[in-house]
């Protein structure tokens, strides 16, 4: 091991990411700490709704039965465990876990992390009455747990680089103004935090990578905040310059990447390859905080129900119009929304009844469940036999199921306590950092100049652009990145906020805006609205975003034949 950095792994990148994992890193090589990463904005709905039905739950409990496998193997190889998987109840989740080591006859030190959770306050801080309501705390909490010698630290919802800040910050000391080493350490902890998506998982380009059993990431962390990406000799996937591009331009904003210890300038980046299966961050500019801390609030919105019905052959049109005139004259109450989507996936004279095929979706939502349960159900099932020709469902629907909603919130950061609370039951207040700078958007870098006029071909943008998208609350981000400072000089002009309104319709409508960083040769578009409500809230197709990217690339733009 590397006696100047700090060796820093992940096992999880969301709550039902791989079991294994955890044995895996722990055998795979040397390590310092182990984190885990299993909160996102819709895993606190889902922990709010499981700490309704249980007072005592609201935790990840993956995360237990993971170690009760793995516990006694970190403790041997004196690796410290470091985790957000306490969700809505970092206490609870932190004394089932010493109950677990006097089970297993070990000795260890667990403490926790705790303050997020805002929902006892909703009403004195103007939050209305969510369902969960959790401010992102930062790494402060985590080195003070690992300072005073924990072997586990649990949290509660902080954000997902401050895994890494946290265990950096403690080991090398930083102080709370080195901004630039803590902004590096955030950008180790953004291309960690979903696991193996920075080792090659939903890669654009996956055939040039083994993806068979992908291996989970790791940073070897240096004392001035640089670090390298890389995995444990032997796993699957890759470690590559695009791999972590990939996860650098994933689900963020604008250069300026805030966080409650930093603001990261992600327009400062140098990626470099270092080797196989290692790349290098370095160069990472940071700056003071914002003032304010971001708040995940969620609430329960209603109840929704959805059927799916399979149209085959001729008269597609015309079959779904029939079907949304029958559903519109039975639905009494009609629900408070009601959404038809037909997807046009058939194929003229296909070779087979699928690829003949077409797909009409009905969604309908309620703030009653009853009148999205049976009556709809009910009234879907009854054409079956006085509908269209070749009338199926490929399953019947059922009684309707809750949503939620969710929606971003801002709280000074001196109105949130932040508590690292120790195994002998000492607790440690964390101040806010006293310096913070309100965050701004960043001038418009300059560009490179356009390449001169020539040839083109009309081919998918994939040929020559790689990309990644996901969701944020409501707002969808698609990031997109090319390899040569030539196809840069091409994409930086074609690709603009209207092209991309062009190549994607659904977005036509709706504020886009786009943000320019050189130094990746990426850009990045946050859709704004693209999500409705939120995920769980989401009646699009693709409800997450996930695959918004992979639809942008297979869009056929002009593209210099010089490139191709």
């Amino acid at each position: 091991m590397d006696g100047r950095s700090l060796r820093i792994g992940n096992a999880s990148g969301f709550y039902g990411d791989r079991f294994s994992a955890f044995r895996e890193m722990l055998e795979g090589g040397p390590l310092d700490v182990l984190t885990g990463d299993y909160l996102a904005e819709l895993t606190m709905l889902i922990l709010g709704r499981d700490r309704l039905k249980n007072p005592s739950g609201g935790y990840a409990r993956t995360f237990l039965r993971q170690l009760e496998e793995t516990l006694g193997l970190a403790l041997e190889r004196k690796v410290r465990i470091v985790a957000n998987a306490g969700g809505l109840n970092p206490e609870g989740l932190a004394n089932d876990l010493r109950a677990l080591a006097t089970k297993l006859g070990l000795r260890v030190n667990v403490a926790h992390v705790e303050g997020d959770d805002l929902v006892a306050r909703a009403d004195e801080l103007g939050f209305g009455e969510p369902l969960t309501a959790n401010a992102y705390l930062g790494g402060w909490g985590i080195a003070a747990c690992l300072d005073a010698g924990a072997d586990i630290v649990v949290t509660g919802r902080v954000t997902d680089a401050s895994l890494v800040v946290g265990p950096a910050a403690s080991h090398f000391g930083w102080k709370r103004d080195d901004w630039d080493r803590l902004a590096g350490a955030m950008a180790a902890g953004h291309v960690l935090e979903c696991g193996a998506q920075a080792t090659g998982g939903n890669f654009a380009r996956f055939s040039e990578i083994n993806l068979r059993r992908p291996g989970f990431p790791l940073a070897e962390v240096f004392a001035d905040g640089s670090s390298i990406i890389t995995k444990h000799p032997g796993t699957g996937g890759a470690v590559t310059v695009d791999t972590v591009k990939a996860q650098l331009v994933y689900e963020i904003g604008g250069a300026r990447y805030a966080g409650p210890d930093a603001t990261a300038r992600f327009d400062t980046i140098v990626v470099e390859d270092a080797g196989p299966d290692r790349v290098r961050l370095s160069g990472v500019r940071g700056e003071p905080p914002p003032p304010d801390v971001k708040v995940c609030l969620n609430r329960l919105g209603g109840f929704r129900n959805e059927a799916h019905f399979m149209l085959v052959g001729l008269d597609i049109e015309q079959k779904a119009a029939l079907v949304r005139a029958q559903l519109d004259a039975t639905l009494k109450p009609r629900p408070a929304e009601v959404l038809y989507t037909l997807s046009r996936t058939d194929h003229e004279d296909a070779p087979s009844e699928e690829q003949a095929t077409a797909t009409l979706r009905v969604s309908v939502k309620d703030a009653d469940a009853k009148a999205v349960g049976r009556p709809f159900s009910g009234a879907v099932v009854e054409l079956a036999l006085s509908s269209y020709p070749g009338f199926f469902l490929p399953s019947l629907p059922g009684d309707g199921s809750p949503y939620g909603v969710y929606t971003p919130a801002y709280v000074d950061a001196r109105k949130v306590p932040h508590v690292a609370v120790l195994w002998d039951g000492r607790r440690i207040n964390v101040a806010p950092t006293e310096q913070t700078q309100a965050l701004e958007a960043l001038s418009a870098p300059s560009l490179p100049a356009p390449l001169p006029a020539g040839p083109t071909r009309r081919v998918p943008l994939g040929q020559v652009a790689l990309a990644r998208s996901g969701d944020k609350g409501g707002d969808a981000n698609i990031g997109v990145w090319v390899r040569t400072d030539e196809a840069w000089r091409w994409l930086v002009h074609a690709l603009t906020e209207e092209q991309l309104r062009t190549l994607l319709p659904e977005t036509r409508e709706l504020k886009i805006q786009r943000h320019v960083l050189p130094n990746l040769r990426a850009l990045n578009f946050v859709v704004e609205g693209l999500l409705g409500e939120g995920v769980s809230s989401s009646t699009r197709f693709d409800p997450q975003a996930k695959a918004l990217g992979e639809w942008l690339r297979s869009r056929h733009v002009d593209v210099p034949a010089s490139l191709l």
